[in-house]
């Protein structure tokens, strides 16, 4: 429905995804000496999920604070903005995009792809900029469709940004809320 405000019903479960995503990732860096995986069981080389912790962490007091109510449902909720909320969506000059909740730098405008679909796109995210999780809920897809996206969060504050989506035949887009950006222009 179009728009309509969409809320994933279990940000906890969608959390504890993104953690192990992040664990694993570490797990698999080379730095094991030869014959050294052999000694050691996976669970001592891979620690809980629960250990995970976002370089970036606040109460949710202190997340309220920072962020309106809609920043606050779109980036901590794991909600969507409506059709053409952000002035972003659009042609803009040079410059990058940073998360509202932490100021990394995500998406750079080289990147960026200009739709005429009410969201911000990129064709890829600066590196180690983002993560990106399995999310169940998906309000879009049609009763026969799988029911699972790619989701997009911040990497320093695990904060929701969008999807990674299929919206142009044969390309793979960062389909990302401009709520949860903050645009920074190119200095001369």
């Amino acid at each position: 429905m179009e728009g309509d405000h969409v809320t994933a019903p279990d940000m906890s479960r969608r959390r504890a995804f993104l953690k192990a995503g992040a664990l694993a990732a570490v797990a698999a860096l080379p730095g094991l000496r030869p014959g050294e995986a052999k000694a050691q069981s996976t669970e001592a080389r891979c620690p809980p999920a629960d250990d995970f912790t976002f370089e970036v962490t606040r109460s949710e007091e202190a997340w309220r604070a920072l962020l309106s109510d809609e920043e606050y449902r779109i980036m901590r909720e794991g909600g969507t903005e409506k059709f053409n909320a952000s002035p972003y969506h659009g042609p803009m000059p040079e410059g990058t995009y940073t998360c509202k909740g932490c100021c990394l730098t995500l998406y750079s405008s080289k990147w960026k792809k200009v739709l005429d679909m009410g969201f911000v796109f990129f064709r890829h995210s600066e590196p180690n900029a983002v993560l990106t999780g399995i999310e169940t809920f998906n309000p879009y897809m049609k009763k026969e469709e799988p029911k699972a996206l790619t989701e997009v969060h911040c990497r320093r504050c695990g904060s929701h940004l969008g999807h990674i989506l299929i919206v142009v035949p044969g390309e793979m887009l960062h389909c990302i809320n401009g709520t949860a950006l903050r645009f920074v222009p190119a200095t001369a």
